[in-house]
């Protein structure tokens, strides 16, 4: 390095107020600094006065690797303006954490739980119908944020997990099923608005760098799934940076000395991408008043967001968890009201195994029991969130949507010092409401799990390992979940459904109920669907009934194989007598059979599709089917 260059540096360092012992700390650094733009010797300044100049401690001479050494900072640059107050907020964060996880620090210390005020609704009662329909009015007023971000691996699938089909009879995407729900809301929510079909519902898709390209990329190839390109915005979740210890050291990777190694964050980050990229500005000058979260693989959620929508309205909640009965001790969070010593609330998930233990700890010295409707007064939590746009707005402007985070390091011993691999700070969705002020309206909607809540995450393995009686939570059980949800509505319509029988898929005992299913504009809400199920309809247990049209009506229908009705918006079809045929079989398949497509292997079963009555109808105009 030249003389010319060493006073050039020591001027900026001097300029920079970069004491004399920067060169000792980071030695390697300083012989550098010269291939370093201002902003990136900034980064480099902070690192060191965070701790954190092992970092460069392997870096080479100037001349050798010097892109790889811009590239680090690029990577710094990233992580630091991604996280709200940056990486020194970061890391100071992730020393109190880990002082605190050492120490064994209970995080309820000094809380007191009680069971929390909410709505508990009954399908299809009169104020379930009220509420639903209260809800699609409130749906134009909503903006939808889909938290996106996971890969279909731990399925068994390699694809995203919103390109999964949420159930072979028509082979509809989670993706697709969800905008078409959301298409269908804006349609019912405008005409309930004195004919105001201009309102667009804006999507948000929260993606990451696993799903980001091939989200954009399925939403293309598919025109959207018929939504307009502008309603729907994605925002990309970054990673955040690995801790190698108690002091909170970056991890640098193992194999690259000019990376530091990353994790995901968590799915509470699309707080801050929400805050950071502006929308929710937008959406309230807009005259949005509510925003809903959900997540990627809930083929019942949409039977349930009306009628929760309407709750909110009606409770004015500025938080609305919806959610579902569980059982005691059962592996999902409970809904709890939380009382400090010092007068503190909070109404926010408890995860299962720190909520029986917390009840022991306050004088309920049976944990967490079933009461007398044999279910836990403590509401199961299934992350589907409805905030008030207003005060969200005014909560992340005092926080920047940083949510509370918790770190969980694997130790190697007792001793807790040293880690078996890095951690990194984690934090979730549903905790937002920590940070709210007692006065605000944190309730939940409770629907039964058969209406709202079948998660697709266990591959077939993992599932068939579940013991009896528990949800798998697999592609198969999702997708069966699907036709009980459906026959159960249709039978409460009116409609005479056969009981299911049970069948093994992928070692996993399931009940088959007819195989029904609709677009979601032809049977948005229970009143709807209602109104259009007239006079005495059968369906038989090895039936498989799909429609695609707004106004098709089953009148004194007996189905008794496969109907299938496609209809355009402009035509009326009315489908009545007798529909017998062969019909569709359910084959089991072989998971490990590598010829049969992923999405089929991991449901152990495929659709042989022997005998059907289809009708199309392509043109306006009353139509009516009688074989």
């Amino acid at each position: 390095m030249s003389s010319t260059t060493l006073e050039s540096t020591a001027d900026s360092l001097s300029r920079l107020g970069i004491s004399a012992s920067f060169a000792s700390s980071a030695p390697k650094l300083h012989e550098n600094l010269h291939l370093l733009s201002p902003d990136e010797i900034e980064l480099a300044k902070m690192l060191v006065e965070m701790g954190q100049s092992h970092v460069f401690d392997h870096w080479a001479e100037p001349g050798f690797d010097d892109e790889e050494k811009k590239g680090f900072f690029d990577q710094v640059a990233r992580l630091n303006s991604s996280y709200p107050g940056g990486l020194e907020s970061y890391i100071k964060t992730a020393r109190e954490l880990l002082a605190d996880s050492k120490a064994g620090k209970n995080p309820f210390d000094g809380f007191t739980p009680s069971v929390p005020k909410g709505e508990i609704l009954t399908f299809g009662d009169e104020k379930f119908i009220n509420f639903e329909e209260s809800g699609v009015r409130e749906a134009r007023k909503t903006a939808f944020v889909l938290v996106a971000g996971g890969l279909g691996e731990r399925l068994g699938y390699n694809g995203i997990k919103v390109a999964l089909p949420a159930e072979t009879t028509t082979g509809s995407g989670f993706l697709q099923q969800y905008i078409e729900s959301i298409l269908a809301l804006q349609e019912a929510s405008g005409r309930l608005a004195q004919g105001d079909c201009q309102t667009r519902i804006p999507l948000v898709i929260m993606t990451s760098d696993d799903t980001h390209t091939r989200t954009a990329e399925l939403l293309e190839s598919n025109s959207y799934f018929g939504m307009e390109p502008t309603q729907v915005k994605l925002l990309k979740q970054e990673k955040v940076a690995c801790l190698d210890d108690n002091d909170a050291r970056l991890a640098v990777e193992p194999r690259n000395k000019y990376r530091i190694q990353t994790k995901p964050h968590g799915h509470g980050d699309v707080h801050s991408l929400l805050f950071s990229s502006g929308l929710l500005k937008v959406w309230h000058d807009a005259g949005l008043r509510w925003v809903l979260f959900f997540q990627d693989t809930n083929g019942l959620l949409f039977k349930a967001i009306p009628a929760a929508l309407g709750v909110s309205a009606a409770r004015q909640y500025h938080v609305n968890s919806l959610a579902v009965p569980r059982k005691a001790k059962e592996a999902i969070g409970g809904i709890t009201k939380l009382t400090h010593a010092d007068g503190r609330t909070m109404v926010i998930n408890v995860e299962y195994n720190q909520l029986d233990p917390l009840l022991r700890a306050t004088g309920h010295d049976d944990g967490d029991v079933n009461d007398e409707t044999g279910y836990s007064p403590f509401p199961g939590n299934i992350n589907q969130l409805i905030l008030e746009l207003g005060p969200y707005i005014e909560e992340l402007t005092k926080t920047g949507g940083a949510i509370k985070e918790f770190v969980n390091p694997k130790y190697k011993d007792a001793s807790k010092t040293s880690f078996k691999s890095s951690t990194r700070l984690e934090c979730m969705m549903q905790d937002y409401p920590k940070t709210l002020p007692p006065t605000a309206r944190v309730g939940f909607t409770v629907m039964d799990a058969w209406l709202a809540y079948a998660p697709v995450k266990n591959n077939p393995e993992d599932a068939a390992k579940v013991p009896k009686g528990n949800p798998y939570h697999s592609a198969t059980s999702g997708e069966m979940a699907i036709y009980r949800a459906n026959s159960l509505i249709l039978k409460k319509a009116g409609a005479q459904v056969a009981d299911p029988v049970v069948q093994v898929f992928n070692g996993q005992e399931v009940e088959v109920w007819p195989r029904t299913t609709w677009k979601p504009k032809w049977g948005l809400t229970f009143a709807e669907i209602k109104r259009k199920v007239c006079g005495s309809c059968t369906i038989s247990q090895r039936s498989t009934m799909v429609i695609k049209g707004r106004d098709v009506f089953l009148e004194d229908l007996s189905l008794d194989g496969v109907l299938l009705i496609d209809a355009v918006d402009d035509a009326k079809v009315k489908v009545r007598g007798s529909v017998q045929n062969k019909g569709w079989i359910l084959e089991n398949i072989d998971y490990k059979d590598a010829s049969v497509p992923e999405e089929l292997r991991i449901r152990g079963f495929r659709i042989n599709k022997i005998e059907q009555l289809e009708k199309i109808y392509t043109e306006p105009g009353e139509f009516c089917v009688e074989p």
